[in-house]
């Protein structure tokens, strides 16, 4: 089985493209998902930021940041950041796709953009910016066992999930919450297939419609 390749495949049915460019001009940041497999399974890389950044400091995400003005699009924003961060040369990623952004808590249009990378890519994280660096099977993201969700959160698109997760190499515990692990459990969904096992706001088999409307719900009010 060529999983690599079915995976691409399945992920290409819902690159956006230029399906959102009537959308209002908003500050516009991306990040990006690295998939890769490993002993035939597909995980992905996150990272855990500094305690000493300004925002968002010591939690998990993925590579990622604002758009500066020389970058071309948001696959440009995302390799670059992911290069600055994590050390990850844009030649080494095979970009798949980009997925419906979602407005953060601070106002930005983040888009997601999908790439994978090789399962042998040494990270080297840059200390300013990056604590940790691990991998997590995708499939932990539609698994019940250390999810928690809260509803109601202000400011957030339906339920705020949660993840803790033990990274089996060093040991070290994570909470993976909020828009990174919206993120991470519509790739897996996607990629994989697969219903999570937890009561999710999007519908798994169309989940790029709710995420369209909940974008131009939002911005419609801007």
């Amino acid at each position: 089985m060529h999983v690599k390749e079915d995976i691409i495949a399945i992920l290409e049915q819902f690159d956006i493209g230029n399906k959102l460019s009537s959308l209002p001009v908003l500050p516009k940041a991306s990040v990006l998902i690295p998939l890769m497999v490993k002993n035939g399974e597909l995980h992905t890389m996150m990272t855990l930021r500094s305690k000493e950044l300004r925002t968002s400091a010591g939690e998990v995400c993925f590579p990622g940041g604002k758009r500066d003005p020389s970058d071309r699009d948001d696959v440009d924003t995302a390799l670059r950041e992911a290069e600055e961060e994590i050390g990850l040369p844009p030649e080494d990623v095979q970009v798949v796709c980009r997925l419906v952004p979602i407005i953060n808590k601070s106002g930005l249009l983040v888009t997601p953009v999908v790439g994978f990378i090789d399962e042998s890519f040494c990270p080297c994280p840059n200390p300013a910016e990056v604590s940790a660096v691990f991998t997590v099977p995708l499939d932990f993201f539609t698994s019940d066992k250390d999810h928690y969700a809260t509803h109601g959160v202000a400011g957030t698109t339906g339920m705020l999930h949660s993840f803790h997760f033990v990274d089996a190499d060093s040991g070290s515990q994570y909470h993976i919450w909020g828009l990174t692990a919206m993120f991470a459990i519509l790739v897996a969904a996607l990629a994989l297939k697969k219903k999570p096992d937890f009561h999710v706001a999007f519908d798994p088999e169309d989940p790029i419609s709710f995420f369209q409307q909940v974008l131009h719900r939002r911005t419609s009010k801007l």
